[in-house]
C-alpha cells in the first residue's frame, strides 16, 4: 500500500506564539524579527510572480526599480483596492496569526491600524552595490512596516538626526535581514528614525553585539 503521508514545507517553520518572543532588544520602541517567516517554496513562488508581472508594473529609477501594489499613492492616499492573492497568501494571514503578547485576549500588530491588516506593498529590487539613502516613509502609512526579504540578505541601517536636525551619517544600529525573514518596525522606530541601505556589494564588519543588532537584495515591504 502506498504511503499517503507527504512532506509539508510548513513543518520547517517555527513561528513564535507572540511577537514579544522575537522583540529586538536594544532598539528604541518595538521592533521584531523572525528569521524564517516563509518557506523556500513560498519564496520561489513569490519571486516568480514578481518576475512575471506586466512590464508597466515596474517603476524604473536611476539605478534600481520597484513595483507598487495595488497602486501608487496619489496625494498621499491609496486607492481602495485589494492586494492580489499571491501577495496576500500566505503572508498577511500569517502576520495576523501572531499575537502581540501571550495574553489570550491579545490581538495582532495591526489592531490599531485603520484597515486592520496590510493594504499596500512595495517590492524594491536592490542589485548588488545599489542601496537607498536614509529616509522616512512618511505619514501616509500607519507606523507599522513589515519587510519580508527575498532572494538575498540585506543590511538595514538605522540613523539618528543630530540636535541641529541634520542626518548623522553613521548608523546607530544595523539590522541584518536574512532571506525569507520578517522584520517589523513600529512606533518611534518608524516615526523618529531614518533607515537606508548602503551602496555596497558586500556588508562587512557585522557584529554579534546587541548594540549593533546585526540580525540581517530584494525586499518586500507591507
Amino acid at each position: 500500500m502506498a504511503n499517503d503521508s507527504t512532506d509539508n514545507p510548513l513543518d520547517d517553520l517555527v513561528l513564535p506564539d507572540s511577537l514579544d518572543q522575537v522583540r529586538i532588544s536594544g532598539l528604541p520602541s518595538a521592533a521584531y524579527y523572525i528569521s524564517d517567516f516563509i518557506t523556500e517554496e513560498e519564496e520561489q513562488s513569490i519571486l516568480e510572480k514578481i518576475q512575471s508581472a506586466p512590464k508597466p508594473r515596474w517603476k524604473q529609477l536611476t539605478h534600481r526599480r520597484l513595483q507598487t501594489w495595488p497602486s501608487d499613492l496619489v496625494n498621499n492616499k491609496l486607492m481602495d483596492a485589494p492586494l492580489p492573492t499571491w501577495l496576500n497568501e500566505p503572508i498577511v494571514p500569517r502576520l495576523k496569526s501572531i499575537r502581540l503578547t501571550k495574553d489570550t485576549d491579545s490581538s495582532d500588530i495591526f489592531v490599531d491600524s485603520p484597515h486592520q491588516k496590510p493594504n499596500h506593498v512595495l517590492i524594491n529590487e536592490y542589485p548588488p552595490g545599489v542601496g537607498i539613502m536614509p529616509h522616512k516613509d512618511g505619514a501616509a502609512y500607519h507606523p507599522v512596516v513589515c519587510t519580508v526579504s527575498l532572494s538575498a540578505s540585506l543590511c538595514l541601517n538605522i540613523h539618528k538626526t543630530r540636535d541641529d536636525g541634520t542626518l548623522d551619517p553613521e548608523p546607530a544600529w544595523r539590522i541584518l535581514q536574512e532571506p525569507r525573514s520578517l522584520l517589523i518596525t513600529t512606533a518611534a522606530l518608524y516615526t523618529d528614525f531614518l533607515h537606508g541601505i548602503a551602496d555596497v556589494a558586500e556588508d562587512i564588519e557585522l557584529s554579534e553585539h546587541a548594540d549593533q543588532l546585526d540580525i540581517p537584495r530584494r525586499d518586500e515591504s507591507f
